[in-house]
């Protein structure tokens, strides 16, 4: 009986999927991923995903969080970039910059930093591969 087969169903073949780091589990680096990164621990580093970077309450980020769309329950120390919507839950704290189209603050959140919003607002910098720096826009 083979563990892992060629053959893929119609039904979840190729779609993105959930990625969580758990509670009491600490991540140093990035991490990209093409669907959904929940995080219930902590993370050191950029976190980017296509679809929705969600930060449950009790999880850390020390780093930037670049996606569609940002939830925060927990507490992110950097910058947000979300090209759609952020939300900021009861229990969140930011300590960052925040740059989206939307934003929804629940009472008790907790944000410290700059607010840019807009169109273009939710685009984060484009940073080159030899030097990691920021490129300006025009």
């Amino acid at each position: 009986m083979a563990v892992f087969s060629e053959k893929t169903t119609g039904s979840g073949a190729g779609v993105p999927g959930l990625s969580i780091i758990g509670a009491g589990m600490r991540v140093v680096g990035d991490i990209s991923a093409d669907g959904v990164v929940k995080i219930e621990g902590s993370v050191n580093g950029t976190v980017r995903a296509a679809k929705q970077v969600l930060v449950a309450r009790g999880g850390e980020v020390e780093g930037d969080v670049i996606s569609r769309e940002a939830i925060i329950g927990g507490e992110v120390r950097g910058a947000i970039y979300a090209e759609e919507r952020v939300e900021l839950q009861a229990t969140s704290v930011v300590h960052g910059d925040v740059h989206t189209k939307k934003l929804l603050i629940q009472e008790g959140g907790e944000m410290n930093g700059v607010l840019r919003m807009g169109e273009d607002a939710g685009q984060a910098p484009q940073v080159t591969e030899r030097s990691g720096q920021a490129l300006a826009r025009a």
